[in-house]
């Protein structure tokens, strides 16, 4: 495996998260909700950042990228909702479509759990994958994560739910 880092969001990134999100839009967008199209500017990049810091600020979020050895943005990684008061955080993340393969998602999922623990003193973590998402369903699991039995209300498409106790 290339050498890759995983490093905090910085108001820095703009430019280079502006280029991630946009070349990989459409795969994205096959796996997870959408974004609105405003974001896709550098405006609205730069927006979405000042909002993640913020509630960083404040220990609702962490936020993350990961890089590649030359500097470039190869994913993203999030610690969100965190509730300190339940020791909870939902993870999240998202890998370039080119660096698929490669074992970003295990390294940035077990990145998330090592700060949830560390710096968090969270003991629980929750993802939300939908069903058709057979690769994230599979990192969750290499990473202790276990699906909730649905709901007897849901749907097929409906998201499914991954527990970790920590």
């Amino acid at each position: 495996m290339k050498p890759f880092r995983v490093r905090e969001l910085s108001i820095t990134d703009s430019e280079a998260l502006l280029a991630f999100e946009i070349q990989n839009r459409e795969w994205f967008e096959s796996h997870i909700d959408a974004r609105d199209p405003a974001f896709y500017t550098l405006t609205g990049v730069a927006e979405h950042i000042e909002c993640y810091l913020s509630d960083f600020a404040i220990g609702a979020w962490h936020p993350f990228v990961i890089e590649s050895d030359n500097g470039e943005i190869v994913g993203r990684a999030n610690l969100k909702s965190i509730d300190s008061a339940n020791s909870t955080a939902e993870v999240g993340y998202r890998i370039d479509q080119r660096a698929c393969g490669q074992g970003l998602a295990t390294l940035a999922l077990k990145h998330l759990i090592q700060e949830a623990q560390m710096r968090w003193g969270l003991t629980q973590l929750v993802a939300y994958v939908y069903e058709a998402n057979i690769g994230s369903k599979k990192v969750l699991g290499r990473c202790g994560f276990l699906l909730e039995p649905p709901a007897t209300s849901a749907k097929a498409g409906d998201e499914r739910r991954f527990v970790l106790s920590i």
